[in-house]
């Protein structure tokens, strides 16, 4: 039988790796896809909202199609989480096109890709592309990875100048391994700051990678679908800070923490408290469902930097609690002031 093709989204925390991914099942053009979504932390939050894309019939058990692993980042737990996973999809490979992995905005790609080495992958699925989504917002006003403009003046004047952080090693790796680069917010940027981003993008991709602009994660399935690359064949020229180590460590800093309460909020003021949060914790990451009062649809929050986002979804059906539901991710958490200043 044919080998499922199989295609990897990766990159930072926000990027819009998610968004991407549920446009894409809502126009998948008759594609019959499977998702695996790896979250950091034990609240799995985009897993649903991919459950929730409105495409399956309703009488298709969507379970199926979408699987969730959580509390553990992909690129660790391979063996544990990953490969009984995939043998299950392989059983179903007549019923199945293609295969989307959402990584953890944690998760390194080369070691999971590895994994399509082993004779019980091997035969049945092939990594057919990595797609690392990129912020142009976010990258453009120096988050995660510094101010562009001072790291390459920095580069320039200095080659042997070293100033990564665990962060921006991660960001790079993910960079190494990608086929293509969707440069996610352009809408949010003039076209000035665009055009630097994506130069100094292109400067640290490979030559053949290709950087596609995209705003509200519109983009043509034709575009991230069928590179046909084989990546699993020649990860040697993909190279990661990390090859030449047996195992690797994540910032042991880096956490995350949730709040869930049957209580009600107003956007306005929710977004205030949030915000006042992130100001004083290092919080990366908020993204999460908020119930509203007097709204009988479910809002979708989402968080970067000090950028909040929501949008409603879908209405809250009766056999659900109107639970607020935000999961929180930075460095060295406070949760025991997060809840605090939450229920306040």
């Amino acid at each position: 039988m044919h080998k499922i093709p199989v295609t990897v989204i990766t990159g930072f925390l926000g990027s819009g790796k998610t968004t991407a991914i549920r446009h894409l099942l809502q126009n998948n053009q008759g594609r019959r896809i499977a998702v695996i979504v790896n979250e950091f932390g034990e609240v799995g939050i985009d897993g649903e909202l991919l459950r929730d894309c409105q495409v399956c019939d309703e009488e298709e058990d969507v379970s199926t199609n979408i699987l969730e692993l959580t509390n553990g980042c992909l690129c660790c737990t391979v063996q544990e989480e990953f490969l009984p996973t995939m043998q299950e999809l392989l059983k179903r490979r007549a019923q199945i096109d293609c295969i989307l992995i959402e990584t953890s905005g944690l998760a390194l790609p080369k070691p999971l890709i590895q994994a399509f080495r082993w004779p019980e992958i091997r035969t049945g699925a092939t990594v057919d592309g990595v797609v690392a989504v990129v912020d142009c917002e976010a990258l453009a006003s120096g988050n995660f990875v510094g101010d562009i403009d001072a790291l390459m003046a920095q580069r320039q004047a200095d080659d042997s100048l070293d100033h990564e952080t665990p962060i921006e090693e991660l960001f790079e790796d993910q960079l190494a391994c990608a086929d293509m680069v969707l440069l996610t917010k352009v809408d949010r940027v003039d076209v000035a700051t665009q055009k630097k981003v994506q130069t100094w993008l292109q400067q640290e991709l490979r030559p053949s990678v290709k950087i596609v602009p995209c705003k509200g994660g519109e983009i043509n399935p034709d575009v991230l679908l069928g590179f046909n690359a084989a990546v699993e064949d020649n990860l040697e020229s993909r190279p990661s800070h990390h090859d030449t180590e047996e195992e690797h460590d994540h910032d042991d800093d880096i956490t995350s923490t949730y709040f869930i309460a049957d209580r009600e909020f107003e956007p306005e003021a929710l977004v205030k408290k949030l915000q006042s949060l992130m100001q004083s914790q290092e919080i990366y990451r908020i993204k999460g469902f908020v119930a509203v009062p007097k709204k009988p649809m479910r809002m979708v929050l989402q968080g970067v930097g000090s950028r909040i986002e929501h949008f409603y979804d879908r209405p809250w059906t009766p056999s659900e609690l109107r639970q607020t539901k935000l999961v929180f991710i930075g460095r060295e958490l406070d949760r025991d002031r997060i809840v605090a200043i939450m229920s306040n």
